[in-house]
């Protein structure tokens, strides 16, 4: 059977359905959005949700001269009235400001002069056309310019760009006798990336000025759709527009054309022969509420289906944390030093949610000024999730799923072991302690570093993520220990261990398996991990490598504290 292709990375709407793709059909937004009638709508959605695909529909369905035939089959050609008032009726501008992320604000002009220029290119024909006047033709061929300069730049004055969307509306309003519709994916990127970098308060000027002439009042528009991560508050960037039409995460309306539906994830499994594969792909990439609608992570079930019918491998990977820095939750996880925090970060770990003010508008300049404005952050971005309905400006917030639970584990460790590194001499007692195989003083100072962390509690989150913290923590503090041969999840005899430790200078070999005390069973989980090492004879390569003693060691861990035992083999 030929199956239509996973779409990976693939964002353009005509390459989906003319290079045999696999789609999830999306257009019924263009239904609801006509319906809603808003003149210029914003929509608030995390990374890699959709949002570009969206954008590609919509141009394609609305602009003069498509090919109908793309959406024959999909869920708006049943619109058959719909369909013939605006299918193929309008010039559209379409531009993604993802591009615009240089290191300084002169390349950024370059960046959006470049896009504008290129955006305007689709349209060549207006130079040659008696429609327009010799003027007119002088402002077209402004936004196409390209100077003579040797670093290539375009010579494109502030004027030019921010004046370029009423600019080239007005022509393709005269042109074509239609008004224009507008469309900006990625709005925001330029202002994240121009924070960053240190010239954001006059990259809020530019896209100010740029956004007051596209979209305000602009006699040539028919509407505009923007997308973008935050929802930027007004007084930033859209001071003046008339009652923007906002779809936050909050909003009911649009919420379930962005992201996947379990009705479409299971569709999906079963189209690939992948149904069995349900229960952990929703344990992993579902969780996500947007308004009233549950999905799952697009790029997630994209991803993890590829892996499926490609790999023998079938563990879940963190697709959408390795898509970006993940800076957000870096600076949030290093600011959890304070008790309240603290606690707060173990509920959410333990899939329990915690209540929050939420601030939808935001300015980049000032969400990380407060920890009330970075757990509005997270909510925007992703990381957290709705647990049911607001309550007047404040809502339960809760992490959607295991992938994001990773997440949060991994930069919680890092944090970790930021704090270990500055403790050297802790580090040398606990590493000499594991080399004279002396498990009570082994115990005594793990559980003195577990205190420094956070805790996991006894809940539904699976056990094999809660011993992922605690190998994670013990190989973070073996990290700092130099002429130490350290690895992790290695191969030795029948299976993988935890981690294996050989110091060649002193021959001594250690073996270390981590176990979660369920209910504070800790002799219990300390047997069970001594019994796995013996049993997989995790020790065959430490006898291979001539380690003449050899440690043995099951460590049991719940919340901060722990239990070490320890056996000692030696290899004559």
């Amino acid at each position: 059977m030929n199956r239509k292709k996973i779409p990976i990375g693939v964002d353009d709407f005509t390459d989906f359905k003319q290079q045999g793709f696999y789609f999830v059909d999306k257009t019924g937004l263009i239904k609801e959005l006509l319906g809603n009638g808003g003149k210029v709508n914003l929509f608030a959605r995390p990374r890699r949700f959709g949002k570009s695909l969206n954008m590609s529909m919509l141009k394609c369905f609305f602009e003069i001269g498509t090919d109908k035939s793309l959406f024959d089959g999909l869920e708006i050609s049943s619109e058959e009235k719909l369909c013939e008032e605006y299918m193929g009726q309008y010039p559209v501008i379409s531009l993604s400001l993802k591009t615009v992320h240089a290191e300084s604000q002169e390349m950024a002009m370059y960046e959006l002069g470049a896009l504008i220029g290129k955006e305007a290119m689709r349209f060549h024909f207006l130079l040659d056309d008696d429609r327009l006047s010799k003027e007119e033709k002088k402002l077209y061929s402004q936004l196409i310019r390209v100077s003579n300069k040797a670093n290539g730049m375009f010579d494109l004055p502030e004027t030019v760009i921010t004046g370029s969307l009423n600019t080239l509306s007005m022509l393709l309003h005269k042109y074509y006798e239609h008004k224009v519709i507008i469309l900006i994916d990625e709005y925001d990127v330029p202002l994240a990336k121009a924070n960053e970098r240190g010239y954001y308060r006059k990259m809020v000027d530019i896209i100010r000025n740029m956004f007051d002439a596209g979209l305000k009042s602009n006699p040539h528009l028919e509407f505009a759709v923007l997308t973008g991560c935050l929802r930027v508050s007004k007084e930033s960037i859209f001071t003046g527009l008339n009652n923007p039409k906002i779809y936050s995460m909050l909003s009911g309306e649009c919420s379930r054309w962005f992201g996947f539906t379990d009705a479409e994830v299971r569709d999906m499994l079963a189209y690939y022969g992948l149904s069995e594969y349900y229960d952990v792909t929703k344990e992993w990439y579902d969780g996500y509420r947007i308004g009233e609608a549950n999905v799952y992570n697009p790029w997630d079930v994209i991803n993890w289906c590829s892996q499926l019918l490609n790999s023998p491998d079938k563990s879940p990977k963190l697709y959408w944390a390795n898509s970006s820095g993940n800076e957000e939750l870096k600076r949030f996880v290093r600011r959890m030093g304070n008790g309240v925090m603290k606690a707060e970060l173990e509920r959410l770990l333990s899939g329990q949610s915690v209540q929050k003010q939420i601030e939808e508008q935001l300015t980049y300049d000032t969400i990380y000024d407060s920890i009330e404005n970075m757990w509005s952050l997270l909510y925007a971005t992703g990381y957290l999730t709705a647990d049911g309905l607001p309550v007047g400006d404040t809502l339960r917030l809760r992490i959607p799923n295991l992938e994001v639970s990773y997440i949060f584990s991994r930069f919680i460790l890092g944090m970790f072991q930021e704090k270990v590194a500055g403790d050297g001499q802790t580090v040398a007692n606990l590493c000499s302690a594991l080399k004279a195989g002396d498990a009570p003083e082994v115990e005594r100072l793990f559980a003195g570093y577990l205190s420094k962390t956070v805790t996991i509690r006894d809940t539904a989150v699976p056990d094999d993520f809660k011993e992922q913290l605690y190998h994670g923590a013990m190989l973070g503090i073996l990290a700092f220990k130099e002429n130490w041969g350290v690895t992790s999840n290695g191969q030795s005899g029948d299976g993988y261990y935890d981690i294996l430790i050989e110091d060649e200078e002193d021959g001594i070999g250690i073996v270390i398996e981590t176990k979660y005390a369920k209910k504070e069973q800790y002799d219990a989980a300390c047997k069970k991990a001594l019994k796995q090492i013996n049993e997989k004879n995790y020790t065959a390569e430490l006898r291979e490598d001539d380690m003449h003693t050899i440690f043995k060691y099951g460590i049991a861990c719940y919340r901060n504290r722990c239990r070490v035992v320890v056996e000692r083999e030696e290899n004559l």
